[in-house]
């Protein structure tokens, strides 16, 4: 405990650290874990199984938000592996590595183009913390294919495909890389007439937020924003996570002419209350971030078991939360992420859940704005545990 308490009183103005050089202070061994947080032995001897395959990496600002006296704290859930990512197997039901579909549209070179009028590319497999509950968990943080290896010929595959509106470029985070490199990018599409504009899908707001403490970085966006138009998704789950340094980032990339919209995910002990999303929509507002989807947590392996809330619970969670929202608050979407595209829940009518596909893959154009009804279960999670039933 004197260990935590230490570390949370560490005298870090984190507005003045260079991000780079504190990156190396991120923890990424249990050795170092436990000088900050108590374990278990059967915690130690878990998380080194878990770590193996999923690595731990955690920046102390992140570090520094957990309540180390409660082993169930939310933002420890986010970032402290636990025993539970050893289950592949379950009442939840089954799980996959790749529930977004990523293999299936995978162009090379990083590019990811599943719906028609959209392409993503993934610019590094690096993230500033590597997120227990996240869809890409098979790659974030480990050496892969999927990353790309020359944006000129990203670019050239985007010049090519004039029925793409957007790119987005994601990762891992791509505010990880280098700001020259982060512009180069950028710069890449400048030119590219048939984009409307660039997304930059980034959690470093939210866990690492002194990335855009650095004025060079935030000049580049400002000067890239006025020959086209940039968005950043970003990534709040908890209200616990909306500091005063987040704050300021966020206020930064505001001041860049940034729109920064928030992609959660209703997460089992994390936000799935009525409370707790209520009071993450109103603080979004708050500090001028707009709140964008509310995803479904996916079927990921290593994930679902201990993350993933029923349906039949999460519609009435999310419903409940929008009764005490105000007409901005209301304006998420409820969203499974799903391999034949987005599909947004709308709600339910007894024990029938009704649904919107909102996006269809390129080659099934037809599926986009098709009505879906299931029947809810207790256990069903995901689109394909819910058996298809008439209105």
């Amino acid at each position: 405990m004197a260990s935590v308490e230490k570390l949370q009183q560490l005298p870090v103005a984190w507005s003045d650290v260079d991000w780079k050089e504190e990156l190396k202070n991120n923890i990424t061994t249990l050795d170092e874990l436990q000088k900050y947080i108590p374990l278990t032995a059967t915690e130690k001897k878990d998380l080194a199984e878990v770590v193996k395959t999923h690595p731990m990496n955690i920046p102390r600002y992140y570090l520094g938000l957990i309540d180390p006296s409660n082993p169930q704290d939310p933002i420890r859930k986010l970032c402290v592996p636990e025993g539970d990512e050893l289950i592949v197997a379950g009442d939840m039901g089954e799980t996959t590595p790749d529930p977004y579909g990523d293999d299936r549209h995978d162009k090379g070179n990083g590019v990811l183009h599943k719906y028609s009028y959209t392409a993503l590319v993934v610019g590094t497999e690096y993230c500033a913390m590597y997120c227990r509950h996240c869809f890409r968990k098979r790659m974030v943080g480990l050496p892969n294919h999927q990353t790309v290896k020359n944006f000129q010929n990203a670019a050239k595959y985007f010049t090519e495909h004039n029925e793409l509106s957007n790119v987005l470029i994601s990762g891992g985070d791509p505010f990880m890389l280098p700001t020259d490199v982060v512009g180069k990018m950028l710069e890449a599409l400048v030119e590219i007439d048939h984009l409307n504009y660039v997304r930059i899908g980034s959690r470093a707001p939210v866990v690492y937020p002194m990335r855009f403490f650095d004025d060079q970085l935030i000049e580049m966006l400002h000067a890239y924003n006025r020959r086209k138009t940039l968005y950043v998704p970003t990534h709040f789950n908890h209200p616990a996570e909306i500091t005063d340094e987040a704050t300021e980032a966020i206020l930064r990339l505001r001041e860049a002419g940034i729109t920064i919209n928030n992609q959660a995910v209703l997460l089992s002990g994390v936000n799935d209350n009525v409370d707790t999303l209520v009071a993450l929509k109103n603080t979004l507002l708050k500090i001028g971030v707009n709140p964008y989807y509310l995803y479904q947590c996916m079927p990921v392996t290593r994930v679902r078991h201990h993350f993933q809330v029923p349906l039949k619970r999460g519609v009435d969670l999310v419903d409940d939360a929008r009764r005490r929202l105000d007409g901005y608050g209301k304006r998420f979407k409820f969203i499974i992420g799903h391999d034949i595209g987005k599909i947004e829940i709308c709600g339910r009518i007894g024990d029938k859940l009704i649904m919107k596909q909102l996006h269809a893959r390129s080659d099934h154009p037809e599926e986009s704005s098709r009505m879906l009804i299931r029947q809810l279960t207790d256990n069903g999670g995901w689109l394909d545990d819910l058996p298809e039933v008439e209105l």
